[in-house]
């Protein structure tokens, strides 16, 4: 029963996720915004509605482990294996994009949160720093979103084939996606933690193993979704924008606003491991972001291996 609970909250969250991401891509068509201004922060935020929605829920009750684990699994699965499971499929062609400057921000919000980690447990004042640096990455997007404009580009060409987007979608049907979306997620959340934390406690694990593992893992799919069918199309600046966007608003978004309902304690093991996994997981881009080489498929057979390892590493270590 307890599986049965975790597993219909995760199909919950995904399916909520997938239409509020639809109803605001079509609504971003119509506001003519840039598709990779889009997927740095429309996608990325909509596919990580069900981290902030379980953030909350665990932060309200008192389950730190399953708040961090959340976050910091979902940011290593979404280098490891949401750009390591698609690249088996077909080469991502990272040299055709440019996505430094998003991934320096990324960097330096995984910096910051580990900074903050270290003097936790995370409250109010480590939520003002993390949402302050996220109005300065939301402000930056929209000053490149403003400069696309003038530069001529056509976000509606650009945007096309975007997560399926329907440039024509009526103004009820966008409406009613994100409702649906907006409903949806809190009840998944919700079936969610209360499945995990029974599976928890009846395996005998911490809290922030369920959370590093299969919270993360399943809260990480719409992602994974995303970069596959970018993947095929050959949208390598929708794959990259995609996960660090999203690993932004893991960190700033999603902890910035939980910390205002701690304060969360941060669990044994993810000061001396677990965080640095995540900060070495993300430096793993590096060669790609600059354009060095493209995701192909022996790096994908790297990347899943090194995520194998760490999850059968995280077994023995917690």
């Amino acid at each position: 029963m307890n599986l049965i609970m975790t597993v219909s909250g995760l199909v919950l969250l995904v399916i909520a996720g997938d239409l509020l991401v639809r109803g605001a891509v079509a609504l971003s068509l119509r506001l003519g915004i840039p598709a990779l201004v889009v997927s740095l922060t429309i996608v990325a935020f909509g596919t990580s509605a069900p981290e902030l929605l379980i953030a909350i829920k665990a932060a309200l009750d008192n389950l730190p482990g399953i708040a961090y684990g959340n976050v910091v699994g979902s940011n290593i699965a979404n280098v490891l294996l949401v750009i390591g499971l698609p690249a088996l499929l077909a080469t991502i062609h990272t040299k055709e994009c440019d996505t430094r400057r998003s991934y320096v921000q990324m960097i330096g919000a995984s910096v910051l949160f580990i900074g903050l980690c270290a003097v936790a447990p995370l409250g109010v004042w480590h939520g003002v720093a993390l949402l302050a640096a996220l109005a300065y990455v939301l402000f930056d997007a929209y000053r490149s979103a403003h400069a696309a404009r003038h530069a001529g580009m056509d976000p509606k060409e650009e945007l096309a084939e975007l997560e399926d987007a329907e440039p024509d979608m009526p103004v009820l049907k966008i409406a009613l996606f994100l409702i649906v979306g907006l409903v949806g997620l809190p009840l998944g959340a919700n079936l969610l933690i209360e499945g995990a934390e029974a599976i928890a406690i009846r395996l005998g694990v911490s809290e922030a193993v369920i959370g590093l593992t299969l919270v993360a893992v399943g809260t990480s799919l719409p992602e994974l979704a995303t970069t596959i069918m970018a993947t095929l199309r050959r949208q390598a600046d929708v794959v990259l924008g995609n996960v660090i966007g999203s690993n932004v608003f893991n960190l700033l978004a999603i902890m910035g606003v939980a910390s205002f309902f701690g304060p969360l304690a941060l669990p044994d093991g993810f000061l001396g491991f677990d965080l640095w996994v995540m900060l070495g997981s993300s430096l793993l881009l590096i060669p790609f972001v600059l354009g060095w080489f493209n995701v192909t498929r022996i790096w994908g057979v790297a990347f899943v291996g090194i995520y194998v390892g760490y999850i059968l590493l995280l077994l023995n270590t917690h």
